[in-house]
């Protein structure tokens, strides 16, 4: 069935398309999974997290966005990089074409080592081979750079990206025109020749519904003058009834290049993302110029995803393509061209406008046409062209007013960008496409800072990304990782995104030319931990918030969720209209796709996009009818009494929606509020509660998924938005979780060493446990709810605490214990009903270490670009400083030894340990102590438990700090990086070690 007839004039569901594609991408995300660990981690993962998480596979460890300088690349350099990738503990890599920073197009010489050239094709095959070797996956970008773009069509070709270009004349009342149709606004863009004239209209202003951007015309004005048209010349007289304007439409290429080329020979041109010719001639010079026999054979061994960036189609004009009048026609039942001057834009402004309500009709029909158009032709067709070649699509469907959310719901990964989401919520409308569509992977292009290349810290990058895991993202691919050479360029090598325009770019080149890799390992396992927990099973949300306009990175959330719900516990995600067509579209118990996400309940507010006007289309408002009837909650916030179609509606179909939603208003299992405060209420009055509750509002942040009866909880100490202020602040309060396991019980998961243990102090009630969460701002947890011993542990019930006037409760090889960091008689209430008073003695006073050596590799430009020369400071520190407040260190990049010696005295015994609390340090860390090295330090709250390490005597303490590039950089490249403020690098502390006592407590 064509999706441009499945109208529901013709009884079709109008969303059949997504519903088909929808499950044939499931299936082909079956068909075509990655090769390797990474079928072996999806059985893993359905078996719960204790299965792969302190090593997880390379499936699900993150990626880097790899950026060539287009195919001047060398093989042996290529496997060299794939090595260094694969050794770091990252799991594949996304090939990407760009080079903003090179100005010189000599430089590149595109004629010989131009994207998808031979010596392109050389470089893949070398990565792909390598890459299988290692275990890693290749991703592949659909062109060089961005948007979607190929050589071997021009911009008059059928397959380039059109746009549609609008001349004006304004005439006075009575007044003539006499000449050539009004000619486009903006002039054409270099190299389109070829133009056609859709029509000319007339239309009489109406200053009562001009704008302070548009002006108001007449609908019932609007006139084809396409008679009046001859020889390219026009002759009319306007009525002398008002002012009048003249509109020419021309349809021609835009011309529209990818970001920063050339990048071939001939030039490659954007292609038309809503028709068939412009998706096929993407595959065509696949077929014809790239996939060789032998990379054909390597992308089924090593291939990971072909990826696709966000759609920045980019035009003075309005997106076009031919096709779109038939279309329209189609989807709507009326003709487009009257209603053009509402959608006509002029550098991404509207122009023109009818009355508003009309107005708004009539661009959600016109974008609903277009995103109708590029989820077909564009969408679906590159899925089942990748899925032929053993790989994925993943993509960022959004930059256009186009149903992103129904876009996700078709790709294999749908992605998203921490640099060009405002906030979570913008994640939260992808998570639901994949989540309703049974997908299970939410990717992230993730850590591009504007003006931060080189000064970039691993530490900003988890601040970022902690919030993002929390609504719903679980791959990360890390922005970036630069080919190393290029001719010209200095040290540290080449860099895709810097210099840009002269001065500091965005975008980290991570690699060995950093002195934080040498811990990067560190992070990679952290990375891979959170991501093979947030795969697990599937995701719970508690609430579907229905979207009626599917747009994302706007940055517009959900009224009283996405201020209160969130502060409260409460999860949500984003719907659109073509979701409630899906075969998980199905209510159970109470739950809407009881076998994905399982909504507890649907909310439904005004249009955002459209003023907030309360709008259903009839055969949405027909499906919300029967999921409700069929047991699901619904909340509906405003003015609903006067609900109206979406888009322009037929005769009789407002009162036909006002009569759907008055019958929806009128069941059992449905509340409309008129404020947001009477949102909880109302959920309260349904039954429906949040999986997660917190004992006080605030900046806790989770994400939930279930699998075997095992709940896990991601945690995070963030907020919706990183430019919202004041700053987040620590949190330490009770959490209630709901647990699917009557007996679970609450283990704690650490991401940074692997460890899991069973968390000694809690309490239960029915289906839910409660346990005391502390975090610092950005800092993070995995709590997994479910049978004893399911990492290992012992087996079967035991007593807990219950509360405790101890510093903490910990279950040990022996029993139960308390931990504390002073001298006292501690009362803990067990479980079993009585109070067990355990004595703790000898516990030290915290104390600060006097004094440090440190010894410092100091980074400096080598004989050539990527080459380091290391030059040694030695110094003693009588207090920690940061390095740009130390004479010596003042402009260094590199990494620091720090060295302290403690000595303990006769009272130190085998119930003594300490923390050791690392306080403000820039950037990665490690620590030994007497000689061990200990597990990875937490970048975010670097404070780390040593156990037993410490002993009577003289102890040797060592934390080791690795720094960005940025201060060597201001003084080595002047001319980029000499504006740049100097940052605090090192351990700047304050370094306290506190000593602990643990006491076991006797439960009988």
């Amino acid at each position: 069935m064509d999706d441009l007839t499945a109208d529901h004039r013709t009884g079709i569901a109008r969303r059949t398309l997504l519903a088909a594609a929808a499950t044939t991408a499931a299936a082909g995300a079956l068909a075509w999974s990655a090769p390797g660990d990474a079928v072996a981690a999806a059985t893993a993962a359905d078996r719960g997290a204790a299965f792969g998480f302190a090593d997880p596979s390379r499936a699900v460890r993150p990626k880097f966005r790899w950026w060539w300088p287009d195919g001047l690349v060398r093989a042996d350099e290529i496997r060299r990089e794939v090595d260094q990738i694969a050794d770091a503990g990252f799991g594949g890599a996304e090939i990407a074409a760009v080079h903003h920073s090179v100005t010189d197009a000599s430089v590149l010489d595109t004629a010989r080592h131009g994207w998808g050239s031979p010596s392109w094709v050389t470089g893949v095959e070398a990565a792909l081979s390598q890459a299988a070797r290692r275990g890693l996956t290749i991703d592949l970008t659909v062109g060089p750079s961005w948007p979607a773009a190929v050589p071997g069509i021009t911009p008059d070709s059928e397959a380039a990206v059109k746009e549609l270009a609008h001349g004006a004349v304004t005439l006075a009342p009575g007044t003539s025109y006499s000449g050539p149709v009004p000619e486009p606004v903006h002039g054409a863009a270099p190299g389109v020749t070829a133009r056609r004239l859709l029509t000319v209209q007339a239309a009489r202003v109406n200053t009562a519904y001009s704008t302070r951007k548009e002006t108001g015309l007449d609908l019932d004005s609007v006139t084809d003058l396409g008679t009046a048209v001859s020889g390219g010349a026009l002759e009319w007289t306007a009525p002398d009834d008002g002012t009048w304007v003249l509109l020419a439409y021309w349809v021609r290429g835009s011309g529209q290049t990818p970001e920063a080329g050339p990048h071939t020979d001939p030039p490659s041109y954007v292609v038309d993302h809503f028709s068939a010719a412009g998706t096929r001639a993407v595959t065509d010079h696949w077929e014809a110029h790239i996939l060789t026999p032998s990379v054909r054979r390597l992308l089924k061994v090593s291939g990971g995803a072909l990826f696709e960036d966000s759609i920045e189609l980019e035009t003075d004009g309005l997106q076009w393509t031919p096709a779109l009048p038939d279309a329209f026609r189609a989807h709507t039942g009326r003709s487009l061209l009257p209603l053009l001057p509402a959608v006509v834009l002029d550098n991404s402004n509207q122009v023109y406008t009818f009355e508003a309500a009309v107005t708004r009709q009539i661009r959600h029909d016109f974008w609903e046409t277009v995103s109708t158009l590029f989820n077909r032709h564009h969408i679906t067709a590159l899925r089942t062209w990748a899925h032929s070649l053993g790989l994925e699509l993943r993509s960022q469907p959004y930059g256009l007013q186009t149903d992103a959310i129904a876009s996700a719901a078709i790709l294999d990964i749908a992605e998203g960008e921490s640099l060009g989401f405002k906030n979570l919520d913008d994640y939260r409308c992808l998570a639901g496409g994949r989540d309703m569509a049974g997908h299970t992977v939410l990717s992230c292009e993730a850590g591009a800072y504007s003006g931060s290349a080189y000064s970039t810290t691993w530490q900003r990058f988890l601040r970022t990304m902690g919030g993002a895991y929390a609504a719903g993202v679980n791959q990360t691919v890390v922005h970036g990782f630069s080919y190393a050479e290029l001719p010209g360029v200095n040290w540290p090598g080449y860099a895709a995104f810097t210099p840009y325009r002269g001065t500091v770019g965005y975008g980290e080149s991570w690699g060995p030319r950093h002195p934080t890799w040498k811990h990067v390992e560190d992070v990679s396992g952290y990375l891979g931990r959170i991501h093979h927990v947030l795969r697990t099973g599937r995701a719970r949300a508690d609430v579907a918030v229905f979207r009626q306009t599917g747009y994302t990175a706007t940055g517009i959330g959900a009224s009283w969720f996405t201020a209160t719900g969130i502060t409260l516990g409460w999860t949500h995600q984003f719907l659109s209209g073509p979701l409630l067509d899906l075969p998980n579209a199905t209510v159970r118990r109470g739950r809407l796709a009881p076998n994905g996400p399982a909504y507890k309940a649907l909310f439904v507010e005004g249009d955002f996009f459209y003023g907030s006007t309360a709008t259903l289309s009839p055969a949405d408002a027909r499906t919300l009818l029967r999921l409700t009837r069929a047991g699901l909650p619904v909340v509906l916030l405003g003015a609903w009494e006067s609900v109206v179609p979406p888009g322009v509606p037929d005769p009789g179909e407002v009162d036909e929606v006002r009569a759907l939603v008055g019958e929806l208003l009128a069941q059992p299992r449905v509340r409309r509020v008129t404020e947001k405060a009477a949102v909880a209420t109302a959920l309260a009055e349904l039954g429906v509660v949040p999986d997660v509750v917190h004992s006080t509002a605030s900046t806790l942040l989770n994400a939930h998924r279930v699998a075997d009866g095992v709940d896990y909880y991601y945690f995070c100490n963030g907020k919706h938005a990183e430019t919202v202020k004041p700053p987040v602040a620590a949190v330490d309060h009770d959490v209630t979780l709901r647990r699917s396991t009557a007996d679970g019980v609450p283990h704690l998961l650490d991401p940074w060493t692997g460890r899991t243990e069973r968390i000694a102090h809690y309490t239960e009630d029915g289906d839910t446990v409660t346990v005391r969460v502390a975090l610092q701002p950005a800092e993070s947890l995995v709590v997994a709810v479910g049978r004893p011993g399911l990492f290992g542990g012992r087996p079967g019930r035991r007593q807990h605490a219950v509360a405790s006037e101890a510093d903490d409760v910990r279950f040990t090889a022996t029993g139960l214990a308390v931990r504390a960091f002073a001298d006292g008689t501690y009362r803990t209430r067990l479980s079993g009903g009585r109070t067990a008073s355990t004595t703790v003695k000898g516990v030290p006073e915290p104390f600060e270490p006097a004094s440090w050596s440190l010894r410092v590799e100091d980074w400096r430009p080598g004989s050539t670009a990527t080459t380091t020369t290391v030059v040694a400071h030695e110094l003693a520190l009588d207090a920690l400083l940061p390095w740009s407040r130390i004479p010596e260190l003042a402009d260094v990049s590199g990494i620091g030894r720090y060295r302290t010696e403690v000595r303990l005295g006769d009272g130190w015994t085998g119930g003594h340990g300490a923390l050791l609390e690392l306080g403000a340090v820039t950037d990665t860390c490690r620590v030994t102590v007497n000689g061990h090295r200990l597990d990875p330090v937490d970048v975010i709250r670097p404070v780390v438990d040593l156990g037993g390490l410490l002993r009577k005597g003289r102890n040797v303490i060592e934390v080791e700090v690795a720094t960005p590039l940025g201060n060597r950089l201001r003084v080595s490249d002047p001319a980029v990086y000499g504006g740049t403020t100097r940052q605090a690098y090192g351990l700047m502390g304050p370094v306290r070690l506190v000593p602990y006592g643990e006491a076991e407590v006797r439960t009988r």
